[in-house]
């Protein structure tokens, strides 16, 4: 048996999504002529309560195309030193919008308001950058998982407005955060000018994105998507299993983050464990010994058919998800327990 835990990306779709999926009623979304497309797009800007939504082949894309909309070459965005949107998007703000990224110091992915303000502060003249765009990544995928408080994502808005700057959400892994602190969409649709939504995630389909908007900035968005190559002609296939996942696989990701928190407690009892990183949600980062490498675990564990992923400077990853079972769960324990 192999047990998969390098991402919630590997899972398969359910029967029941199978079943949505080959019943769906397609067209070509080109021409926006995709009836399931279409329902998605509705589904889930109503959802978040903004106004207008639209579905990509990936999150990268997804989220690319809103730093495009934000900004102009030689502009500035401000994100977290461990972002996915700088450091897992193969460069794609400099290279599709020719913009400049300020890194900032957080905490696990996550930086404050008053770390914000220090950073957006100087004088604006012609020999800097202009300040355009501040990107958050809810959950952190670097930082474990870990979710943003909502009171600090308060305060970083309203330095961004103060400071004309556009908000940004990488949602890749939101609905994992709403879960865990019983929030709700409205409140980040309430809070943010665009959002990214992951569906082929926890949320378990098999492709695609859904990037969340203003009526103005999804007509721009679908410029864009078209000069990145993201346009789909029968997508509607995609596009149930998404309604499917969003209708029935949403309340099930407190499983996956269960899993996470009985697997943290296994390896707190570890002795060749040095560390483990707080875990909120389905994400479980540690830490091993030097004497092992944390490469040499990786391969170790993999002999035994359980996959893990390293995250750079000693960091591994282990992530549950939809099609991680309870007789997986018990495995993994098992030889986390007894190895040596």
């Amino acid at each position: 048996m192999e047990i998969n835990l390098i991402s919630d990306t590997v899972t398969k779709p359910t029967k029941g999504m199978l079943d949505a999926m080959m019943n769906a009623k397609v067209g070509d979304d080109v021409f926006k002529a995709d009836p399931t497309v279409n329902l998605l797009q509705e589904k889930v800007a109503a959802m978040f309560g903004m106004e207008d939504a639209l579905f990509f082949p990936s999150g990268t894309m997804a989220n690319q195309a809103a730093i495009k909309l934000h900004t102009q070459p030689g502009d500035r965005m401000f994100c977290d030193k461990w972002a996915h949107v700088y450091n897992y998007e193969g460069g794609g703000a400099a290279f599709n919008s020719g913009v400049t990224s300020h890194l900032i110091d957080g905490n696990r992915g996550m930086f404050t308001a008053e770390q914000l303000k220090v950073a957006v502060s100087g004088r604006a003249d012609i020999h800097v950058p202009f300040n355009r765009l501040v990107c958050i990544e809810n959950t952190t995928n670097k930082g474990g998982g870990a979710c943003w408080d909502f009171e600090e994502l308060i305060k970083i808005q309203e330095v961004a407005k103060s400071n004309n700057l556009a908000y940004h959400l990488d949602g890749a892994r939101l609905f994992n955060a709403l879960v865990a602190k019983n929030e709700t969409p409205q409140q980040y649709g309430a809070l943010f000018d665009t959002i990214s939504i992951c569906l082929s995630k926890g949320l378990g389909a098999p492709v695609g994105s859904v990037l969340i908007g203003s009526k103005e900035h999804i007509a721009q968005a679908l410029r864009v998507r078209k000069l990145f190559g993201g346009g789909m002609r029968q997508a509607g296939f995609l596009a149930e299993a998404a309604i499917y996942a969003l209708d029935h696989q949403v309340e099930r990701l407190a499983e996956d983050h269960k899993k996470a928190i009985e697997i943290g407690e296994v390896l707190k009892q570890c002795s060749y464990v040095k560390n483990i990183e707080p875990i909120e949600t389905n994400i479980v980062i540690f830490y091993v010994d030097d004497s092992i490498d944390s490469m040499n675990f990786i391969k170790r564990l993999e002999e035994k058919g359980i996959l893990l992923i390293s995250m750079g400077e000693g960091k591994i990853r282990i992530v549950t998800h939809l099609d991680y079972t309870a007789k997986m769960h018990e495995i993994l324990l098992e030889e986390l327990t007894k190895f040596e």
